[in-house]
């Protein structure tokens, strides 16, 4: 059964935290003042990997017609897993490793659709970073049709830490970015490997980037020159797939 993945008010968010709750984000109100607001700004500092925004009071009355507070936290649905658990039972399994390095995929539409595509192609695990990127809330499960429950998700601290653990473990890391003159028809994706997909707006971001140990683009004759980013994360799954038949 899903979570709530939703909840509001300070005191409400505070009491989160201390049980140990999964909280992938806590907006707050800016400017917000007061004893309770002070111990649960306290115990953010604290938590430093919560992703926490600090917005206006009309973002937050958008995300719930409750009383609020001025606070209004997302907790994840799921449990996540441990990196270095999944990717040494990945190996352990004996199966080729596929994974998915997402670098800020801020849109919880597009995790969504990526995480769907993810499980249909049998990726053996999806890795985020802490901060800075969509959550696991109710339109991420919506989108992924339930997918999310089925692919283990990891959250790292930093997408580069996540990428040197993987080289040490013999999984070769490359990048989808138009940054090269290699489309992903001229390499070969049948070795263990993971797939880097950037944000939105910005891409990989270039320090992540000069870190992958190969890159390739995808072929584009339009105007437009660009792809939605679950539309091109498909693509490349799907050309592994082929490659792996």
């Amino acid at each position: 059964m899903e979570k709530q993945t939703k909840i509001f008010g300070i005191r409400a968010v505070i009491e989160a935290i201390h049980s140990g709750e999964t909280i992938d984000k806590v907006f707050v109100q800016k400017g917000l003042k007061g004893e309770l607001f002070l111990e649960l700004d306290k115990l953010l500092r604290k938590h430093d990997a919560i992703n926490t925004s600090y917005v206006p009071v009309e973002k937050l009355n958008r995300l719930s017609n409750k009383n609020h507070q001025g606070v209004v936290a997302h907790i994840s649905p799921i449990e996540f897993h441990d990196l270095e658990n999944l990717v040494l039972d990945t190996i352990e399994s004996g199966k080729t490793p596929l994974f998915l390095l997402l670098d800020q995929i801020s849109d919880v539409r597009n995790f969504g659709a990526i995480i769907r595509t993810a499980e249909c192609t049998g990726v053996n695990g999806i890795i985020i970073q802490k901060k800075g990127g969509a959550p696991v809330n109710g339109d991420t499960i919506k989108t992924s049709a339930g997918a999310v429950f089925k692919v283990p998700i990891c959250k790292v601290d930093h997408i580069k830490d996540a990428m040197f653990f993987l080289q040490a473990s013999g999984i070769k890391v490359i990048a989808a970015t138009e940054k090269t003159d290699n489309t992903l028809y001229d390499l070969s994706f049948k070795e263990p490997c993971a797939l880097i997909m950037g944000s939105e707006g910005r891409g990989i971001n270039p320090s992540v980037l000069k870190l992958a140990d190969d890159r390739a683009k995808l072929p584009m004759y339009g105007d437009i020159g660009s792809l939605n980013v679950s539309v091109a994360c498909g693509a490349f799954l799907y050309e592994i797939v082929r490659q792996r038949l």
